[in-house]
């Protein structure tokens, strides 16, 4: 499994790689949005881990960006991971592309449950390593 997340923070990167290292995963990191999307082009990913605030373009912008794509990576499994709350923040994550919403800090049995979902629903198994 190849999974790049895109995040600002390197400890927070640092935290998600070593969970994703347990289950044998590979991560990708990107520091921002720009060059997550870039990444996206140029690489074949199974599921996307997208932070919201990140200088330059945010997380959800990207997720539109990734959605619109004309090819078959707009219908990457997107996890939104992030620190932000509010009301309606799931529902507006849901609504730019999000697959999944998590709230840091992340629980490694969340992360493994949510990319688990995603991979069943794809026909890519139900465990994290599908």
């Amino acid at each position: 499994m190849n999974i790049l997340f895109v995040e600002d923070d390197p400890m927070n990167r640092r935290v998600v790689k070593d969970m994703l290292d347990v289950a044998g995963a590979g991560m990708v990191e990107a520091p921002d949005a720009e060059t997550g999307l870039a990444l996206i082009g140029e690489h074949d990913f199974d599921v996307v881990l997208m932070d919201l605030r990140m200088p330059g373009m945010d997380g959800m912008t990207a997720i539109r960006r990734i959605r619109e794509r004309g090819d078959a990576k707009a219908q990457l499994p997107i996890i939104v991971v992030t620190a932000d709350a509010g009301v309606d923040l799931r529902d507006q994550c849901f609504a730019a592309g999000a697959d999944e919403v998590l709230f840091k800090p992340v629980a490694m049995d969340a992360l493994f449950d949510a990319i688990g979902r995603l991979m069943a629903r794809g026909g890519g198994g139900g465990g994290l390593l599908g």
